[in-house]
């Protein structure tokens, strides 16, 4: 019994192990008619994160408790997001924050919806100079029905029409 309860705990550990070392970022792209907002949320793991700003920035930099460090991580991933119209037109999107959330750190940014949007075309590379393995699920909801796109290492613009 306890060499069953062992091995119950050592695939449980090396699930959530294996399970982390997917390194993924999800992402909300929320059309707010009630504000007339485009609403954006980024939420990466904060264990990816913490990693990726001691390789971009600097050796010592802490995202659990430097204000300037999460401040350029924010700006970072704002960097490696863009929205256009279809037409190319960049839709600018103002950063607005981010926060520590339990095992989660999230970006905020938003732009004013364009008049008459057709659709978007999005990139986020967020990470993926880091890590090619990278993977950004971006989620666009607030148009019809949610649509998704992931964005990996190879994969540069995509598009969505409403």
């Amino acid at each position: 019994m306890r060499w069953l309860l062992g091995l119950l705990l050592l695939a449980g550990c090396c699930g959530q192990l294996a399970a982390h070392e997917m390194k993924t970022a999800l992402s909300k792209v929320l059309f707010n008619q009630r504000t007339g907002n485009i609403e954006v949320m980024h939420r990466f793991y904060v264990h990816d994160a913490e990693h990726g700003v001691k390789q971009l920035f600097d050796k010592n930099a802490d995202l659990l408790n430097n204000q300037q460090t999460q401040q350029q991580f924010e700006q970072y991933v704002a960097e490696h997001f863009s929205l256009s119209s279809l037409a190319g037109e960049p839709i600018t999107l103002s950063l607005v924050g981010g926060q520590l959330d339990g095992r989660f750190y999230w970006v905020y940014q938003e732009a004013a919806i364009p008049a008459e949007l057709a659709g978007l075309r999005l990139k986020h590379s967020s990470l993926q100079d880091l890590w090619p393995a990278q993977v950004n699920t971006v989620n666009i909801e607030g148009m019809g029905g949610v649509k998704t796109l992931s964005f990996d290492s190879k994969t540069a613009w995509q598009q969505i029409s409403f």
